[in-house]
């Protein structure tokens, strides 16, 4: 039998403390103070980051940027992100804007787990398909429908309804036999899309006719409650459907 002095185990224990504690920081991997996010309450991609921070429970703190009182074109603003956008992230002195660069970024550096933003190579494939239809068609098709309506007040364009509802239909399609637009879990794409059809909801855009789009929103909604789905993502579209010129 080995003996075993007084010291030695206090040493051992001491050292068992010091690397789970590493273990511990290491796996938490939170920012060091919480990230400024320049942002607009209605604002759809800022309602995703917001979100998204959330899920990975990062404190986030929220630089309100009136775009309608031309806050974003300061020049300090112009300074930190020439482009004027919302939402804008500076993460110790990091700056990023696009709201889709900053879900990823915002995984890849402080997610506990993938699950988010797979790893996998397939996986992560088709997560930035989706962020990429979403950016390039979807969110597009929504702008192009509601942004005349939002800004400048006017009427409602029919064929432009009928070029979001064609992107629909893909999504609908992209969505047959998943439970989540990238799989069978959420991911970062849903949270990003997902706010396009708050605001549909909020609009009053009858998207019922696409059964897999439908089902999915309602299933995603409800994976979304614990990170302020209501308060924040429901919230801001109907904010943003006040805006809508009344008829």
């Amino acid at each position: 039998m080995t003996n075993v002095s007084l010291q030695e185990e206090i040493k051992m224990f001491w050292e068992y403390v010091k690397r789970n504690a590493a273990a511990r920081a290491k796996g938490s991997r939170m920012p060091t103070q919480p990230i400024k996010l320049y942002y607009l309450p209605p604002s759809p991609p800022c309602r995703s980051v917001m979100m998204t921070a959330r899920a990975l429970d990062i404190d986030l703190e929220l630089v309100l940027t009136n775009i309608m009182q031309g806050e974003h074109k300061t020049p300090e603003y112009l300074k930190m992100n020439p482009q004027h956008t919302i939402p804008t992230m500076d993460d110790s002195g990091f700056i990023l804007w696009e709201s889709r660069a900053i879900l990823t970024y915002l995984v890849n550096a402080y997610g506990r787990t993938d699950s988010l933003y797979p790893k996998n190579p397939r996986q992560r494939a088709l997560v930035d398909q989706r962020l990429n239809f979403d950016l390039g068609t979807l969110y597009k098709r929504y702008m192009d429908l509601y942004a005349p309506m939002l800004f400048h007040g006017q009427g409602y364009n029919d064929e432009a309804a009928e070029k979001l509802n064609e992107a629909l239909g893909w999504l609908n399609s992209m969505l047959e036999g998943r439970v989540f637009v990238a799989g069978d879990t959420l991911t970062i794409a849903d949270i990003s899309i997902v706010v396009v059809f708050s605001n549909l909801e909020a609009f009053g855009f009858d998207f019922s006719a696409h059964e897999n789009v439908a089902k999915w929103f309602e299933r995603t909604k409800k994976s979304l409650e614990p990170y302020g789905y209501e308060e924040i993502d429901q919230a801001g579209a109907r904010m943003l459907a006040s805006f809508l010129k009344k008829e």
